[in-house]
C-alpha cells in the first residue's frame, strides 16, 4: 500500500491560500502515490483531467500527504460535500 496521497484542493478564489484545506475546499481530488515526485505529478495530472476552468473564482492547491490509518479500518480519506 502506498504511504503517500496526492491531494488537489479546489478552493474559492476569495479564500487565502494558507486557509485552503480539506475542511474549506470546494472539492478534493485524491490519488495514491509511491514517491514525493510521483505525488506531485499525480496531483497536477488529476487537476488537468478535472478540467477546472481558469479565472479568479477558484484556484487549485496541490499537496502531498502521508496516508493515515485508523487501526484495522484502513485509510481515512474524506471528500468535501
Amino acid at each position: 500500500m502506498s504511504e503517500l496521497l496526492s491531494v488537489a484542493l479546489v478552493c474559492a478564489g476569495t479564500l487565502l491560500a494558507q486557509d485552503c484545506s480539506r475542511d474549506t475546499a470546494l472539492d478534493i481530488i485524491v490519488s495514491p502515490a509511491h514517491t514525493p515526485m510521483e505525488c506531485l505529478m499525480h496531483a497536477q495530472t488529476m487537476a488537468a483531467q478535472a478540467g477546472l476552468p481558469g479565472g479568479g473564482d477558484r484556484y487549485l492547491k496541490i499537496a502531498c500527504e502521508h496516508r493515515r490509518t485508523d487501526g484495522e479500518h484502513g485509510p481515512i480519506v474524506r471528500r468535501a460535500s
